[in-house]
């Protein structure tokens, strides 16, 4: 079969490229549709690495028809083979999509009604008779799907997106998380920007206040019902991490399979370079085919026809995933299932170190900011693309939109507040930008809707080149703190930033100041009480008759010059206080003395600290990793492991299964960690051996309300 002419320049430079199989031929997907699929067609999508490294995907609707599902294959196997069997190749299905998969598309995907039998067709369109509404569901994965224009189809849980011509709702029930409202802006936004080439008009409406010309089309509003748990949080767990390893083989005339391991972990010494495997993880509803470099070309070329016979035989479901990985291209999904899987020219002598996971080993270079421009490799592995010398902008985001900062408070920001902070550079001769969306601990809803559109807004100003890069407080990458010179990142109390004035300094103020591991030094405002003070780090005290620098006995020279710079935005120069030594006024100031953290651990630690969220919102158990900061939501318990214990808080979780998934975690741990205490911490009476590993610890940061809830659910 000749090559379609489609494929003449696939893989000729970075980027995705979206084939439609209209009438078992190949169309292409304009580039501003990415991640738009109707229910009744196939595609084809490849993905290109600057590497470079392929990736072949096939996505199937759940209304496509088989004869297009074949062509697609077909199709996959001609461009496969094209590509010298280079490519991994995924097949993919409507509402089971791989991680990979989703990955390419930023604002996530959304499935449209019909195909291309219904004559529907991938255009740009201002259409405005156009009504449509769509269904945004998801915490980690997020979907849009197209349902009926009927109140039937909303509940209180979800966001939903209503097009009505030229007019797109975004549209919130009042029981939706705020990463969904996030991701829907971003959405709502796409179909503004890309299919009605920024001719709409988008408007943000909460359930309950729905405009006339909604009403018109819907009717009044009915009692709706409460949103369902997250799909992508309710996976069956039963088994899926279990394998069978199976040689595929075509010797006899046929294509046959035999067993070579009926569990996992397998050695990886099973694998033949000559042959061809399969990975059976139909459990979690994934196959994978292992093609040797030196496999019998007839094999390689059938794996995806002999995976999918190998899925009727075993009766899966026919929407199992199928990846066909090349040897030498394996991915971390796949190598999971091998007991120390190595990669081409990886040892285990004790000489070098390897990385599971990893197809070329990493050399660590040490940072030197003079060589940033010319050394990609540094700049990569440090996340700074300069020193830091850039031009920069700042917007502080107020009623939906940005308003400039003074310049002579750059460095500065609000907890209350968010931030756009624009980062301009000269690489290679040409000038390029980065976005930082700084989202303060404690800004509204609104605020962190707004600066998900204001940045997307700014990027397109600027032809949309930018680099956008979202920032939680507490989390601020190196470079984005760079930018302010030898100056820490200051973060305030409150939003005093506001014109409007809606809350003012208070009378004794508190700053913790503390330089990271990548160097960057950070002064956050915390609660002006003796509990907050931290023996490793700077404070600064000021109150209405005094100026306090105290140094903890694990402070940091580079902390003493910030406290510094921190007591001159306060008004002046400060009396320095060395710990143990503090005078009387010292203790007044902060209302008393009170146990704080005093153990020198947080400097002597050699294994770091890891925070996980434990959440039964959806009837079941569910950890999984966060970033190490207080600002996790309000349904989390947070499970904290030190080396020298593991620490609990818990809200709204199940306290006992909590403590079970504790033991399993110390018992299952390589370096051998069984018998390590666990410690019970309960909300609002956190110990200092506890709030010391987190920098600016606020104690107010649940409110009243929860830890009463708190205690409501302990003593039932």
């Amino acid at each position: 079969m000749a090559l379609h002419k489609e494929f003449a320049a696939a893989g000729k430079k970075p980027g995705l490229q979206v084939w439609r199989i209209e009438k078992m031929d190949l169309a292409p997907v304009p580039p501003e549709l990415h991640g738009d699929f109707f229910t009744g067609d196939s595609y084809i999508v490849l993905n290109t690495t600057r590497a470079p490294s392929y990736n072949i995907h096939s996505w199937f609707g759940e209304e496509a028809s088989q004869d297009e599902k074949g062509c697609a294959a077909i199709f996959m196997t001609q461009l496969d083979t094209h590509m010298k069997g280079a490519p991994i190749q995924f097949s993919e299905y409507q509402n089971n999509e791989s991680l990979t998969f989703l990955g390419y598309f930023k604002s996530g995907i959304k499935y449209k009604k019909g195909g291309v039998a219904s004559g529907f067709k991938h255009v740009v369109t201002n259409d405005a008779n156009i009504q449509r509404l769509l269904h945004v569901k998801g915490r980690r994965i997020i979907r849009a799907t197209e349902v009926p224009m009927t109140w039937d189809s909303f509940n209180k849980g979800d966001c939903f997106i209503i097009e009505l011509g030229k007019l797109i709702y975004h549209w919130s029930g009042s029981e939706c998380n705020f990463f969904e409202r996030l991701k829907t802006t971003e959405i709502a936004i796409a179909i503004r920007d890309n299919e009605r080439q920024g001719r709409g008009e988008l408007k943000m409406i909460d359930e309950g206040s729905e405009p006339q010309d909604v009403i018109e089309v819907l009717g009044p509003k009915p009692d709706l019902p409460s949103g369902s748990s997250d799909s992508d949080l309710q996976t069956d767990t039963r088994n899926k991490n279990q394998a069978s390893l199976y040689l595929i083989s075509n010797a006899g005339g046929s294509m046959t399979s035999t067993m070579v391991a009926d569990k996992n972990p397998f050695k990886q010494a099973m694998l033949s370079n000559s042959e061809c495997y399969i990975v059976d993880n139909g459990g979690d509803k994934k196959i994978f085919v292992w093609k040797g470099s030196a496999a019998n070309q007839d094999e390689r070329n059938a794996a995806l026809t002999t995976a999918n016979l190998f899925i009727k035989d075993k009766n899966y479901s026919p929407t199992t995933q199928i990846q066909i990985l090349p040897a030498g291209g394996e991915t971390t999904l796949f190598k999971q299932f091998f007991f120390n899987w190595l990669d081409k020219e990886e040892t285990t002598g004790p000489s070098k170190a390897y990385t599971i996971g990893s197809i070329a080993k990493v050399k660590q270079i040490p940072f030197d900011a003079s060589k940033l421009h010319s050394d990609d490799s540094m700049a990569a592995q440090h996340g700074m693309v300069d020193d830091g010398s850039g031009k920069v902008k700042i917007w502080r985001v107020e009623g939906g939109d940005k308003v400039p900062v003074d310049p002579s408070t750059y460095g500065q920001f609000y907890g209350g507040d968010c931030y756009l902070v624009l980062y301009s550079y000269n690489s290679g001769g040409r000038e390029k930008h980065i976005i930082y969306t700084w989202q303060g601990k404690k800004c509204t809803k609104d605020e962190l809707a707004a600066s998900a559109f204001l940045t997307v807004r700014l990027d397109d100003s600027m032809g949309g080149a930018a680099t956008q890069i979202r920032v939680t407080q507490g989390q601020e990458p190196p470079h984005l703190v760079s930018v302010f010179k030898a100056n820490p990142l200051v973060v305030h109390l409150g939003g005093t930033s506001r014109e409007s004035g809606e809350s003012k300094p208070g009378s004794t103020r508190l700053f913790h100041i503390r330089r990271s591991s990548t160097k960057a030094t950070r002064a956050v405002e915390v609660v002006p009480t003796a509990s907050s003070l931290n023996t490793n780090d700077v404070f600064v005290l000021k109150s209405p008759s005094s100026l306090f620098t105290w140094v903890g006995k694990g402070a940091t020279p580079e902390e003493k010059v910030a406290a510094q710079y921190v007591a001159g935005l306060l008004g002046g120069a400060a009396t320095e206080v060395e710990e143990s030594k503090e005078p009387a006024g010292f203790w007044t100031a902060l209302g008393g003395k009170k146990d704080y953290q005093t153990s020198v651990a947080l400097q002597k630690a050699v294994k770091p600290p890891r925070l996980f969220g434990c959440s039964n919102k959806t009837g079941t158990l569910i950890v999984s990793s966060l970033s190490f900061c207080i600002n996790a939501p309000k349904d989390v318990g947070c499970l904290l492991c030190v080396d020298a214990c593991l620490l609990l808080v818990y809200l709204n979780v199940n306290r006992i299964a909590t403590s079970q998934i504790s033991e399993q975690y110390l018992n299952k741990d390589p370096s051998g960690r069984r018998g390590v205490p666990i410690a019970t911490i309960k909300l609002g009476n956190e110990p200092p051996s506890f709030t010391g590993w987190f920098h600016a610890w606020d104690p107010d940061m649940w409110g009243k309300d929860d830890a009463q809830r708190l205690q409501d659910l302990i003593s039932k």
